[in-house]
């Protein structure tokens, strides 16, 4: 496919990786930035792949959850102490630790079930054609480390 275009979002997030051996495994934050790359074969009757409004409007919401929540294992002996006491600003990942890894394999999956539901009619004037394809999420960790996850 000839056009692509990639959305970046930024947003403070903490995580506990229980599996470490170092210090990881104790709770510690990262400023991430958040990419998402799309692609179409060919351009819009405005000139684009999509509006870059759309990707905002599919999943700001969604990493809004993610900003200044902290990630942890739900085997994780503290994870229950931590979610009665902070709600839904922990966030389980059902019995893997959240990587960087699985936190862009879950934002890709809930990206492409938004996608979906959003080409498919919304009501919104930035339209989202059927050909614009997801191709990756990319989850920065560091300015210098980097995971993405696609299909």
């Amino acid at each position: 496919m000839p056009y692509r275009i990639c959305k970046t979002f930024e947003i403070e997030s903490g995580h506990m990786l229980s599996k470490h051996p170092e210090k990881c495994r104790f709770p510690h934050g990262h400023t991430r930035k958040v990419e998402f790359v799309v692609e179409a074969p060919s351009l819009d009757a405005n000139e684009m792949v999509c509006d870059f409004k759309a990707i905002k409007d599919l999943i700001a919401d969604f990493l809004e959850s993610y900003d200044h929540s902290l990630c942890m294992n739900t085997h994780d002996p503290e994870f229950a102490r931590m979610k009665t006491a902070y709600g839904e600003r922990v966030i389980g990942f059902e019995g893997s630790d959240p990587t960087t890894e699985a936190m862009a394999q879950a934002i890709h999956s809930e990206f492409s079930r938004r996608f979906d539901a959003y080409a498919a009619g919304h009501g919104s004037p930035f339209v989202v054609r059927p050909e614009v394809k997801l191709v990756k999420v990319r989850v920065w960790e560091t300015s210098s480390s980097w995971a993405e996850y696609w299909e």
